[in-house]
């Protein structure tokens, strides 16, 4: 708009007026339409703690490592021993078992840096393939 239309409509409010008319039917028409869809969102479902509940600590991980010679170790910090030797099948079997009496057993796979990775991917799937939940795998920062 260059300074002569405004000099044009300074007497005359009916422009100015139109603009605004057209900004609020704009905003009564999305008011309307979020009035109409406000109720049909479903919010998601929060699962508040009780007051009565008690807090129980998260479980320790089962560890497994794979070595580069193929051997596996497992280790049970929670029983608090040392890691032992296991085959796949005892592997399998043994975290299984953990995991019926203790449903949220977390397990994770270990490796030497120089085991290869698609060894690793085997434990990962023979776990998985096998109805063991909860597996994932540790990584260690650098230097420790």
């Amino acid at each position: 708009m260059n300074h002569e239309d405004h000099e044009e409509h300074e007497g005359n409010p009916i422009p100015c007026l139109l603009r605004v008319l057209r900004a609020l039917r704009v905003m009564l028409v999305l008011l309307v339409i979020f009035m109409v869809t406000a109720p049909l969102v479903n919010p998601g479902e929060i699962e508040l703690p009780s007051v009565g509940s008690k807090l129980t600590a998260p479980a320790q991980p089962l560890e497994v490592t794979l070595r580069t010679d193929q051997t596996l170790l497992l280790l049970d910090r929670q029983a608090g021993g040392s890691a032992i030797p296991v085959s796949r099948d005892e592997l399998v079997a043994r975290i299984r078992a953990k995991q019926a009496r203790i449903p949220d057993q977390p397990v994770v796979i270990a490796a030497d840096k120089s085991a290869r990775y698609e060894d690793v991917l085997a434990i990962l799937d023979l776990l998985q393939r096998n109805g063991a939940r909860k597996v994932g795998l540790l990584a260690r920062p650098p230097g420790s």
